[in-house]
């Protein structure tokens, strides 16, 4: 994610001129700006077309259209903007629940446990790490800093990695009980906070794994294209030449916030506009080293 003052215009202006999204859509603009211009050629200089009225009402058509086609861009980008918020949400829930977990872990073990704090100290953290790595891709990769706890060593990349590393600190946990390092009020507790890491991780697993439905996305971006190109056989007698400006700019804005949607909707990859989980994650490890320091 790009960290930018929103009220430094001049960055903000620029920063959406050299974006991906304007270098991706510039040679389409091109061409929509050639089609107007042809269009605007035949029609004044070729057919003389500017007798008829039924071709220059046509602009009624678009300004009717004009209003419901903005209506379907608001609530799409509403949808797109609602999904990458929620997405923001449950990686706070996910940073309070391991800093909670930590002081509760820091308070019930022993401060002369060391092999017990070290493993909760790692394996906080590393549940964020796998989220995160497996929202990022298909599989669950990562890489652990030492080789203390060989039980550590047992997690699958293959496998749900999340799970895995939920799995066992849960397990870990219920040995202290056995052993009784800790109470059964406190095993409960700790299972609480386990099962609100699970349960971020479902919400994650939502968002990621279901997008806009293809029919309301397709349906969208062709609207936008019929909407575009049918613009100069209307608009080209009240306006000249000048549509060859006009018609590829109104293209931009549409298009431009369809693609914002796109890239919002989707909230864990590493476009400027997803989520900074790098930066989550990092504090998470750094917050539970220094609760389980002692």
């Amino acid at each position: 994610m790009k960290v930018y003052n929103p009220k430094d215009w001049f960055t903000t202006i620029i920063h959406l001129i050299k974006s991906h999204h304007s270098k991706k859509i510039f040679p389409i603009l091109i061409l929509v700006a050639l089609f107007s211009w042809g269009i605007a050629y035949l029609e004044l200089e070729y057919f003389n077309l500017s007798d008829k009225s039924w071709i220059k009402n046509i602009t009624i058509v678009h300004s009717l259209l004009g209003f419901v086609l903005s209506l379907i861009l608001v609530f799409r980008t509403n949808t797109a903007y609602d999904r990458w918020w929620e997405a923001r949400k449950q990686w706070g829930t996910l940073t309070n629940v391991s800093r909670s977990l930590s002081i509760k872990l820091n308070a019930m073990l022993s401060p002369t446990d060391k092999v017990n704090r070290s493993f909760y100290r790692k394996s906080i953290p590393l549940y964020a790490e796998t989220l995160f790595d497996f929202l990022r891709s298909d599989y669950t990769k990562f890489m652990l800093d030492d080789n203390d706890h060989p039980e550590l060593l047992d997690l699958d990349d293959k496998k749900h990695g999340p799970n895995q590393v939920a799995t066992l600190i849960f397990r870990k946990t219920n040995d202290l009980y056995v052993e009784g390092k800790i109470t059964g009020d406190q095993l409960k507790i700790i299972s609480e906070e386990i099962t609100s890491m699970t349960n971020v991780c479902g919400a994650c697993e939502r968002i990621k794994n279901t997008p806009i439905p293809i029919a309301y996305s397709s349906f969208i971006k062709i609207f936008i294209i019929i909407y575009s190109i049918t613009l100069p056989f209307g608009y080209v007698f009240s306006m000249g030449y000048f549509v060859i400006f006009a018609v590829p700019f109104i293209f931009y804005v549409l298009l431009t916030i369809e693609m914002i949607g796109e890239s919002i909707e989707e909230p864990f990859g590493s476009d400027p506009d997803d989520l900074p989980i790098e930066k989550i994650t990092s504090n998470i490890k750094k917050h539970s080293r220094e609760i389980l320091a002692s």
